[in-house]
Order: C-alpha cells, then sequence, then structure tokens
C-alpha cells in the first residue's frame, strides 16, 4: 500500500498563501481590535472601529425621556473599515460551508461555478439587506408621506439603525473590491464586476455625506428585491434550466423599480429640494441644496438608471434570439422527418404502381412442371 503524498503548502506571503488564508488572517485583526476593549490603554481607540460614533442626545420636557441621534464624521472610517473586515469573514463562510458544498453536488462548469458563487454571495446580501431597510422603512414616516423626503432639509441626524444600516451597506461593497482577488475572479468578469460596485459605493456613499440618507433608503429597498428574485432566479437555473420563470417576475419588478426610482428622484430634486425654504451650501450645517449639487445628484441617477435599462433591454434580446436559435434546428429537423417520409413513399409508388427493388417484378412466375 502506498502512502497519500500530503499536498505542498505554498510558501508564506505568496499569492496562493494568501488567497487561501485571507480568512483567518483577517479574523486575527478582528479579534485584535476586539481584545483592545479589554485594555484602558487601547480601549478608546479600539472602540472607533467597533461602536457607532458621533452620537446626539435630545430632550424636549424633563419628563420624556431622552432621543438619541447620530451624525457622521471621520471617525466613521474607522468603523466602516471593522465591519468591511467583518464582511470579509462572512463572506469566507458562506462560500466554504454553503456554496461549495452545492457546488460538489451540481457539478457545474468553470463559467457557470463562478457565477453561481456570485449569485450566492448577492442573494444572501440582498436578502439580508432587503428585510433590515424593509424593517427601519416599516418605523418611518416619509414611506407615507414622501414630502418628508425634502421638507426640513438638511436631515444630518439619523437615528441609530439608519446610520448602522449605512455604514455596513458601504463596509460590504468596500469589500467586495479585495474579493475580486481573494476569490479569483475571471479577468473577462473584473469590468463587469467593477462597474456596479462602484456605482453602490458612489451612491450610497453620496446619499450618505449630502443627508439624502431618507431619499437613499427608500429607493434602495425595493431594488434590493429586484436584485434578489434575480440572484434566487439565477441560483434556480442553474441547478435546473428548465426553471426560468422567475425571470419573467424579475423582469416585470425591474422595470416597476425604475419607474419608481425616476418619479421620486425628479419630484425629490426637481421640485422639492428646488421649493425649500432654505438653499444654500454649508458643511458645517450639512445644507447642500444648491443647484448645481441637485442637477450632480439627478443626472447621476437618471444616467445610471438608463444604463441599468440599457443592459436590461440588451440582455432580453439576447435571451430571445437564444430562444429563437433554438427552436429553428427543430422545425428543420421536423420538416426533414416529414419530407423523407414522403420520398420514401413515392419512391414505393410509379404510376399508381408498387416499384419493386433490382430485378424484381410484380408478376409470379409459373412453376416448371417437371
Amino acid at each position: 500500500m502506498r502512502l497519500r503524498k500530503k499536498s505542498k503548502s505554498p510558501p508564506a506571503l505568496s499569492h496562493e498563501f494568501i488567497i487561501q488564508n485571507h480568512a483567518d488572517a483577517v479574523s486575527c485583526l478582528a479579534m485584535g481590535l476586539l481584545l483592545g476593549l479589554m485594555f484602558e490603554a487601547t480601549a478608546k481607540t479600539a472602540i472607533i472601529f467597533i461602536t457607532v460614533q458621533y452620537n446626539v442626545t435630545y430632550t424636549t420636557d424633563d419628563k420624556s425621556e431622552p432621543v438619541y441621534f447620530y451624525e457622521y464624521g471621520p471617525k466613521d472610517m474607522a468603523t466602516i473599515f471593522f465591519y468591511m473586515l467583518i464582511a470579509i469573514i462572512l463572506h469566507a463562510v458562506i462560500q466554504e460551508y454553503i456554496l461549495d458544498k452545492i457546488n460538489r453536488r451540481l457539478h457545474l462548469s468553470k463559467t457557470k461555478h463562478s457565477k453561481f458563487n456570485e449569485s450566492g454571495q448577492l442573494a444572501f446580501f440582498y436578502l439580508f439587506s432587503f428585510v433590515w431597510g424593509a424593517s427601519i422603512l416599516s418605523a418611518e414616516e416619509f414611506t407615507t408621506n414622501p414630502t418628508l423626503l425634502w421638507k426640513d432639509y438638511p436631515h444630518p441626524r439619523m437615528f441609530f439603525q439608519v446610520k448602522f444600516f449605512y455604514i455596513c451597506q458601504i463596509a460590504y461593497w468596500l469589500h467586495a473590491l479585495p474579493e475580486l482577488y481573494f476569490q479569483k475572479i475571471r479577468k473577462e468578469d473584473i469590468p463587469r464586476q467593477l462597474q456596479y460596485i462602484c456605482l453602490y459605493i458612489a451612491h450610497l456613499s453620496g446619499a450618505y455625506i449630502l443627508n439624502l440618507h431618507r431619499l437613499g433608503l427608500i429607493l434602495l429597498v425595493p431594488h434590493y428585491l429586484v436584485e434578489l428574485i434575480f440572484h434566487a432566479s439565477r441560483l434556480f437555473y442553474f441547478s435546473d434550466e428548465n426553471k426560468q420563470k422567475g425571470f419573467t417576475l424579475w423582469a416585470l419588478q425591474f422595470v416597476m423599480a425604475r419607474l419608481l426610482t425616476l418619479t421620486l428622484s425628479v419630484l425629490t430634486f426637481g421640485f422639492g429640494l428646488a421649493r425649500a425654504e432654505n438653499p444654500g451650501f454649508s458643511i458645517a450645517d450639512g445644507n447642500f441644496n444648491t443647484l448645481p449639487v441637485r442637477i450632480s445628484c439627478l443626472a447621476a441617477i437618471c444616467l445610471t438608471q438608463a444604463w441599468m435599462m440599457w443592459k436590461f433591454i440588451n440582455f432580453q434580446l439576447k435571451k430571445w434570439r437564444e430562444h429563437t436559435q433554438n427552436q429553428i434546428p427543430k422545425k428543420k429537423t421536423n420538416t426533414k422527418i416529414k419530407a423523407t417520409k414522403k420520398e420514401s413513399c413515392k419512391t414505393n409508388f410509379v404510376n399508381g404502381a408498387v416499384k419493386f427493388e433490382e430485378g424484381t417484378s410484380p408478376r409470379k412466375r409459373k412453376s416448371k412442371i417437371s
């Protein structure tokens, strides 16, 4: 009996070593920040990374309970960095304990394998974000009264759940950049993934910094629902190619989400903020209600929606062409089968008489009597 050769571990600090052990290294770094809370010398620094900063307390009356709000500031970068590490760890856990086990059962090709991993990770994220964002919206009043999106602007103060939601969202999409290296994404897929990652980071950061978190939240939740339907349908399609009904539901929801985004954006920037009582530009007050800022924000949203619709139309046309090309060979094979049957029938009959093969005649030969 031969002993199995042990797989050689890659050399330290090589590309393969970093890719294989990046989750362990990141978890050690996160644990080091958590352990920093236990010591007085490092507690003040470690708490900046872990807890949400810039809290403001308001009390209306002496008897009423205080209300806690949060603002944003430069210390939020440290908090975003910490939760980016948490996102990398969760990404590795989902990949190793869920997606890799499903991939072994499905036996997918390399191209489908990478797409399955991408859709699996995004489906988990969109599901979690949609449920979390919907729970926040259920407690807000601007879902039933859209005028609160621009009334009393600026809105520099946020509740804890709103600020923590935005920090986690920005941290997740920032973590997606190094994951392109950690997951060995193919060069052909990197530009496509970089496009939507950078768009998410730009839009989320813009809504957070410009104090448009109300508009960003009410637009983000239905968008995440549409993306959740798409990636869930994609996962079912990879498991069974006959399951394509989810894409039709996604197509309808996609168009409705684009119309909702454009409608609320035009109402907010074109009518609401343009008629606000306190227009002006003040970084200290968080007021960015000027004409160039409004035009830039509205143009960015409209261009993004137009780009998404262009990709959606190209995707639908591609699917329609593939569907028609798959049906043409079936029609040709059916016509060929019918033609061969007709030809075989015609060759057997000539002028209404049966035609026999070489040298045979329809008349029976008389047997000679010996």
